[in-house]
């Protein structure tokens, strides 16, 4: 058994095709930034080591993790070029058969265990290259693989530029997928004798398995069945296209492990988003970044961004839990209630118009309907503490730093900036005063 593999991902190039000013591999997909799709299934999948290529600039290192190497490919001189960099990044301890798998930071959707299967395919081969391929209904822009009559790999045929390839090249729908595994040695020597004498003058590592094959080694192409696996992203409508499937498959692990979600197709759900079972997600809800869902909870036309509901909690609709938004097991927030960086204790309700921000809350509180937390004085933010079976009278102004004590009241229509002590009424507001025959009819204009 070979030892666990050094996995390089290619992520260097600016994908001027986006149209953005951000890094291809940079945009988001279900709220991860797309080269980490692949960082993660490489681990996934028992990386030795993960090296990533990055263009110079260091786009990626501030997101990158400690234990995720960083290569830099001093020139765009293609992917050959890339994988040399990577490999003069390492520091020479690997062995002449250790496999290396060869990513593309673009190409987000491939699993550990397709990537286990491609590395399973070439140990048993004996291989000193495997190359993914698949079959595509449209392969414009991909490499094009050209089997023998026995149907062993012959070479990959570029399509990127007129000149490049035959037409009867360009009409063969299985491709290059990018996606490689090669043994170490190998790769090594046959890497400075790749040529730039192509349309696109750039190291194409697809002729590494030219090389490999006039010395008499064994190159083998691996099929992978599922074409989506391996769908590159070149511009917005193919990041779209991946974020849609990539949507699909978050929604059907929730469901398999017994969320309901009522209507997938207008639910947004991010990859790193925790649910608990029996948690009912309603249609036109959104749930992004880390948030954590606990058991048996609903959760209606809401958004919810970084934020921890516990057991059997209620939110919406139209609620707004905002980072730091902590909801204690059956707390309810209601509709067009914004929370923000507070804790709301067990069996406090919020039901309706309410903005809580840098507060916490106790439990079987129930703050009434647009009972707002002045929270930030001009300068700096304060904090609200409300204890524990409180109840805010309608249109109650917190104004920060103040505290309510257990079981205390305030009176509709206050705005409370002093302290007030357990069991006591709050009132803040001016006595009524009525003046009679204050105004007369209303004349209407002629």
């Amino acid at each position: 058994m070979v030892s666990a593999p050094t996995v390089l991902i290619l992520a260097a190039g600016k994908g001027t095709r986006m149209r953005s000013q951000t890094p291809k591999v940079l945009h988001e997909i279900c709220g991860v930034p797309m080269v980490l799709w692949p960082v993660r299934a490489a681990a996934a999948a028992g990386a030795g080591r993960v090296v990533v290529v990055d263009s110079p600039g260091g786009s990626l290192r501030d997101l990158l993790a400690g234990d995720v190497e960083l290569a830099v490919q001093p020139e765009p001189n293609g992917t050959g070029g890339a994988v040399a960099a990577a490999l003069a990044a390492l520091d020479g301890d690997l062995s002449d058969a250790d496999p290396i798998v060869v990513l593309s930071g673009d190409v987000p959707l491939l699993s550990a265990e397709a990537i286990n299967e491609l590395l399973a395919a070439h140990e048993q081969a004996g291989a000193a290259a495997t190359m993914a391929t698949t079959v595509l209904e449209d392969p414009s822009g991909y490499g094009r693989v050209v089997r023998d009559a026995d149907g062993a790999v012959q070479r990959v045929v570029e399509t990127k530029r007129e000149g490049d390839s035959t037409q009867a090249e360009r009409e063969i729908r299985e491709v290059n997928t990018g996606i490689f595994v090669f043994a170490a040695g190998p790769l090594r020597l046959a890497l400075p004798q790749l040529s730039a004498e192509n349309a696109q003058g750039e190291l194409y590592l697809p002729q590494v398995l030219d090389l490999l094959r006039e010395q008499g080694a064994r190159v083998i192409g691996h099929l992978l069945e599922d074409e989506r696996l391996v769908l590159g992203v070149n511009d917005r409508i193919g990041l779209a296209l991946v974020r849609g499937l990539a949507q699909r498959a978050i929604h059907e692990r929730h469901m398999l492990a017994g969320v309901t979600i009522v209507d997938p197709a207008t639910t947004v759900i991010d990859a790193d988003v925790t649910i608990g079972q029996d948690t009912v997600i309603e249609p036109f809800t959104t749930v992004r970044g880390t948030s954590a869902i606990g058991a048996r909870c609903t959760v209606r036309q809401s958004y919810l961004l970084d934020c921890l509901l516990e057991d059997d909690v209620t939110v919406g609709p139209f609620a707004y839990l905002r980072p730091g938004a902590v909801l204690r097991e059956g707390a309810k927030v209601g509709t067009y209630v914004e929370v923000k960086n507070s804790d709301i204790g067990p069996g406090a309700k919020i039901p309706h118009l309410s903005y809580i921000g840098d507060a916490d809350v106790g439990a079987q509180t129930n703050l009434g309907a647009a009972t707002i937390t002045a929270n930030y004085d001009g300068r700096n933010k304060h904090r609200t503490t409300v204890g524990e079976g409180v109840r805010t009278g309608v249109d109650t102004t917190l104004v920060a730093p103040v505290t309510l004590g257990d079981g205390a009241y305030t009176g509709a229509g206050s705005v409370i900036t002093e302290d007030v002590p357990a069991g006591a009424l709050g009132i803040a507001r001016e006595r009524q005063v009525n003046k009679e025959a204050y105004g007369g009819p209303v004349q209407e204009e002629q």
